[in-house]
């Protein structure tokens, strides 16, 4: 099962910012955390 995880990641994201929106710097700031140290891991990986 492939399974990608930005857009699971993004929907769970989502919905959390509809239910405690006054938290919607952290959820930013731990999304973005992520998919740079997804994409630096996955960059690492292909080379």
């Amino acid at each position: 099962m492939n399974l990608a995880i930005e857009p699971l990641l993004a929907l769970i994201i989502g919905i959390l910012i509809l239910i405690v929106p006054r938290f919607l710097n952290y959820f930013v700031a731990v999304y973005l955390i992520v998919m740079g140290i997804l994409g630096l891991m996955h960059h690492v990986t292909l080379t």
